[in-house]
């Protein structure tokens, strides 16, 4: 070996260690997952809507049979009870109606504040915090129909209490935008249902999705009513509270 050849090895030094690369074949080694959309995580918003329209069910239940008829979270027929009680119609309170709708309403303003802070954020975060306040609210509500059920303030309590987390809530999923899940009313849910249906010569689309809204509806009242009937306001409510807390826990951003 000549001089030069032995001073450019002494100079080089060791050749460098080289790392694996990827496979030039592919399929030969399995690419990384992508991290999954942390939106996406939980429960889809239509499974959370249609369990809060059952949670609705139940509500009115609570309010319509327990609190002398006024609704806490349909404030379409509670308009119509207020006219009904202004006309001295038995049985219905002007003063009770009137602190549900006054109470929805303040709910809702409540809710369309927390949608221009976080509506444009992260929506799953945001439907997380407005369920998780709704579940404090009726949480709370049943603990006083548990603590003082026969007291006079119970019943505005319990109306305004509830109708505050029902307005919340529903400014909040119009904001959300998911069609045909409303969760409070059904007029326009069963209007779309007939209007698009085959026998009007529609496509029938969204009908599953209207048709369980139905039906979600038609069951939280049927068990309200029989709570409310043989057990009082304060289990229908806690049960309420449940539901909307693990909903809490376990709504996704996505439709």
């Amino acid at each position: 070996m000549s001089a030069e050849e032995e001073e450019t090895k002494e100079t080089d030094g060791p050749e460098p260690t080289r790392t694996p690369g990827p496979s030039p074949h592919p399929g030969s080694d399995p690419a990384p997952a992508p991290d999954l959309d942390p939106e996406a995580r939980g429960l889809r918003l239509v499974i959370v809507l249609l369990a809060l329209t059952v949670v609705s069910g139940l509500i009115d239940a609570v309010s319509y049979l327990g609190l002398e008829h006024v609704f806490t979270a349909n404030m379409t027929g509670n308009v119509v009870v207020l006219g009904f009680a202004a006309a001295g119609a038995p049985g219905f309170s002007v003063s009770h109606t009137l602190t549900s709708l006054v109470a929805f309403l303040a709910g809702a303003v409540a809710g369309g504040r927390v949608a221009v802070r976080l509506g444009k954020g992260s929506r799953r975060n945001w439907a997380r915090l407005t369920l998780a306040a709704e579940a404090v609210l009726v949480g709370a509500a049943s603990v006083v129909a548990f603590a003082a059920p026969d007291a006079t303030a119970t019943v505005y309590t319990l109306i305004a209490v509830t109708a505050f987390a029902m307005g919340l809530r529903n400014a909040t999923v119009r904001k959300l935008g998911v069609p045909d899940l409303t969760t409070t009313v059904l007029t326009m849910t069963l209007t779309g249902l007939a209007s698009d249906s085959r026998a009007a010569g529609g496509t029938a689309h969204h009908s599953p999705r209207r048709t369980a809204s139905v039906i979600a509806m038609l069951a939280g009242a049927l068990l309200g009513a029989w709570l409310v009937l043989n057990h009082g306001l304060a289990i229908p409510l806690l049960i309420a509270a449940g539901v909307v807390g693990v909903l809490a826990v376990m709504a996704s951003g996505r439709e």
